[in-house]
C-alpha cells in the first residue's frame, strides 16, 4: 500500500485501485472519501454533532455589512419609480 497526501494506492496482483482519504473535520479520524454516506465526516455521529452544532449557532459566516447608503437607496427608488411608470 502506497500513501500519499490525498489518498492511498491498494494493489491487488495487477490492478491499482486509488482510494481517496479524507480527515473527519470533526473528529480528525482518516476514512475514505467514496462510498462513505457521511462524507466528508467519518459516521452519522460526526456529521450530527456538526449538525448540532451549527444550529445552536456555535459556528457562523463571516459576512461583510451591506447597509446601504442614502444614494443608494435613492437610485433603487428611482429605478423602481420608473419601472412602475
Amino acid at each position: 500500500m502506497l500513501e500519499n497526501g490525498f489518498g492511498r494506492v491498494i494493489t491487488f496482483r495487477y490492478t491499482s485501485v486509488f482510494m481517496m482519504v479524507v480527515k473527519c473535520p470533526r473528529c480528525g479520524k482518516e476514512t475514505e472519501y467514496n462510498g462513505n454516506e457521511f462524507r466528508p465526516f467519518c459516521s452519522e455521529r460526526c456529521k450530527l454533532i456538526d449538525f448540532g452544532s451549527w444550529a445552536d449557532e456555535e459556528y457562523g459566516l463571516a459576512a461583510e455589512n451591506t447597509a446601504l447608503t442614502e444614494e443608494e437607496i435613492a437610485e433603487i427608488e428611482k429605478a423602481l419609480e420608473e419601472r412602475q411608470g
